[in-house]
C-alpha cells in the first residue's frame, strides 16, 4: 500500500490501485562474505536538521523462497545503526520496508531513531525486494510478468526472516537479541503478518496505519472516502462541499475548447487539457484531496511533497464560498489555489504535472502490480456521504485493467486465506495503530482482540503518525501513543529474555 503516494492508471481503475494507503555505524568481522557494506548519512528536514547516520549493507537474498527451480540469488539492501546498541543482546529494530526506496522511508521513520537509545536497540531498515536497489533481475526486473512472478509480499516476508535470521547468526552480541518488527502502511502490515507468520523470528510488531483488513467483504468499501471527506469537512466551513461541487463545474467548463484551455491555465498545466484527458484531471484532483488527507501533519513536512503544518486548513481556506451563489469559475479559481497548496507550497514549481502526485521514491509500477495480483482492496463512493463522485467498486473491471497491464488477473481472497482475514485472535504481541485522520484507518484494526492484539487510536492523526520523530507540534495523543508503544516494546523484550534458553 503506499504509505504515501498514488498514481492513477485510468479512471475506473484508480480507486482499487492506488494505497498510498513505508542506520547505522558497525563493523563486525563475523559476516560472510555475502553482507556487503558501505558508509551513508542522510538529515531529515522533518526532524529539526536532526542527522542520521548508518551504515548500506547488501545481503545475497533467494529469488524464490518457495521453490526449488530458480535457485537465483539478487542483493537485498538493508541500513543499519548500533549507536546506542547493547552489544550484550540488546533488541533490533526491524523496519519492514514498503513499496519504495528503504532510504526514503529510514529517514522518515523518526521514532525509531528517538527510541533507540532508551531501548539499547540497534535499528535495521530491510529494503523490499524489487523496490529502491533491491532488483531480483536487475534492469529485466519489471521487463514482463514472468520477471515479476517473485514480487509478493509472501516472499518479502521470507526475505525479511533470512536477514534477520543471519544477523543474529553472524553479528557478534546479537545471538539472543529480541527483534521487534516495525512498519508503516503497506510496511506496517508487513510487520503484523511477519509476527503472524515468523513469531520464531520476530518477538513482537508495531504496525502503523496498516489496513490489513481493507479486502474484498472485510470492510464496506465506501469507508475510505468517507474519511477523507470528515477531513475537509472539519478543516473549514463548506469546503467538502464546494470540492463536491467541483466536478460538476470541470464538467461545464470543459463542454467548450476555450473552457478547456481556461483550465489549463487557471491551474498552470504543464501539458494544455483535451477533451480526452478529462477523466485523467478529476483523477489527479482525488489523489490529491486523497494525499492531503494522509499526511495532514500538525507541522511543516515534506512525506508526500513539502507542505504547511494541517495542510488541509490551509487547502479550505481558499474554499469557503457560499455553494448557493458561488459560479463556476470562481470554484475551479479556488479548487486550484488549494491544488497549488500540495504541489507548490515552496513557490518553485512553474506548472503542475498531472502525471504525477507524489515523491518519486515509492515505486508506483511495483505496487501496480501487487495490487494487480493479491493486494486487492476495494474503494468506492457515492457523492453523497463522500465528496467525491459515484464510482462503484467493479471487481471485472478491475481485472481487466489489470490483464492488460500486466497480463495477469488478481486473487481477490488470497490475503483472506493466507494472512486469515479478520480472524487473527491466535496471534499475540502486535500493536495496530490508527491516525483518526487517516482514510487508510477504514481497513485497520482500531479495536483491542486480545490483550496482546492491541490498538491504540490516535484521534488527531494521520498517515502514521506515531512513526515520525517527535515535534513541539505533536498533539498529545501522539505523544502519549509513542509512549505506550515503547511500555509493550519492554514488555516482550522482558517476555523474550525470560523464554530463552541458557546457554
Amino acid at each position: 500500500m503506499r504509505s504515501g503516494g498514488f498514481v492513477s492508471v485510468s479512471r475506473p481503475a484508480l480507486t482499487s490501485i492506488v494505497l498510498i494507503l513505508s542506520l547505522y555505524c558497525f563493523h563486525v568481522l563475523a559476516l560472510k562474505s555475502q553482507l556487503l557494506t558501505r558508509h551513508g548519512g542522510v538529515t531529515d528536514l522533518n526532524a529539526q536538521d536532526t542527522v542520521i547516520n548508518y551504515e548500506t549493507w547488501y545481503f545475497d537474498q533467494k529469488i524464490d523462497h518457495f521453490g526449488f527451480l530458480e535457485d537465483g540469488t539478487f542483493k537485498q539492501r538493508y541500513l543499519v545503526n548500533n549507536e546506542h546498541w547493547d552489544q550484550k543482546g540488546g533488541p533490533i529494530l526491524f523496519y519492514t520496508g514498503n513499496e519504495g526506496d528503504i532510504t526514503w522511508f529510514c529517514n522518515n521513520t523518526g521514532f525509531m531513531w528517538d527510541v533507540a537509545e532508551e531501548l539499547g536497540a540497534m535499528l535495521v531498515f530491510a529494503e523490499h525486494r524489487y523496490y529502491g536497489e533491491s532488483l531480483p533481475f536487475g534492469q529485466d526486473s519489471y521487463s514482463d510478468a514472468k520477471h515479476l512472478n517473485y514480487l509478493t509480499s509472501e516472499q518479502a516476508l521470507a526475505d525479511f526472516s533470512v536477514l534477520i535470521r543471519e544477523l543474529k547468526r553472524t553479528v557478534l552480541g546479537a545471538q539472543k537479541s529480541p527483534v521487534i518488527a516495525i512498519g508503516g502502511s503497506y510496511g506496517g502490515m508487513l510487520s503484523a503478518w511477519l509476527r503472524m507468520k515468523y513469531p520464531n523470528v520476530v518477538v513482537g510488531a508495531l504496525a502503523a496505519s496498516a489496513p490489513i483488513w481493507q479486502f474484498p467483504d472485510m470492510v464496506p468499501c465506501g469507508d475510505f472516502y468517507k474519511i477523507v471527506t470528515q477531513d475537509f469537512a472539519r478543516s473549514g466551513l463548506n469546503c467538502d462541499v464546494n470540492i463536491r461541487r467541483s466536478w460538476k463545474a470541470i464538467d461545464n467548463i470543459t463542454a467548450t475548447d476555450d473552457g478547456l484551455q481556461w483550465l489549463s491555465g487557471e491551474f498552470s498545466l504543464c501539458s494544455p487539457l483535451k477533451k480526452t484527458d478529462l477523466d485523467g484531471f478529476k483523477a489527479w484532483l482525488q489523489e490529491t484531496w486523497v494525499n492531503l488527507a494522509m499526511v495532514d501533519y500538525p507541522y511543516e513536512a515534506n512525506f508526500l511533497q513539502p507542505l504547511p503544518r494541517w495542510p488541509i486548513q490551509v487547502v479550505c481556506k481558499h474554499l469557503g464560498f457560499d455553494p448557493s451563489v458561488v459560479s463556476d469559475y470562481q470554484l475551479l479559481g479556488g479548487i486550484s489555489e488549494a491544488a497549488r497548496v500540495y504541489y507548490n507550497y515552496t513557490g518553485n514549481c512553474p506548472c503542475l504535472n498531472t502525471s504525477s502526485t507524489a515523491t518519486g521514491n515509492l515505486g508506483f509500477i511495483g505496487w501496480y502490480y501487487q495490487a494487480c495480483t493479491e493486494m486487492v482492496m476495494p474503494l468506492c463512493t457515492d457523492g453523497v456521504q463522500d465528496m467525491f463522485e459515484p464510482q462503484d467498486w467493479n471487481f471485472q473491471a478491475f481485472s481487466d485493467e489489470c490483464h492488460s497491464l500486466f497480463g495477469v488477473r488478481p486473487r481477490p481472497d488470497w490475503a483472506d486465506t493466507v494472512y486469515g482475514g479478520l480472524d487473527i485472535a491466535s496471534h499475540s504481541n502486535i500493536i495496530f495503530s490508527n491516525g483518526g485522520l487517516d482514510p487508510w484507518s477504514s481497513g485497520g484494526v482500531t479495536r483491542n482482540i486480545s490483550d496482546s492484539l492491541v490498538a491504540i487510536v490516535i484521534p488527531d492523526g494521520a498517515h502514521h503518525l506515531d512513526l515520525r520523530y517527535n515535534n513541539e507540534y505533536d498533539p498529545h495523543t501522539v505523544l502519549s501513543a509513542r509512549v505506550l508503544e515503547v511500555k509493550y516494546f519492554k514488555l516482550w523484550i522482558t517476555q523474550a529474555r525470560k523464554l530463552q534458553i541458557p546457554g
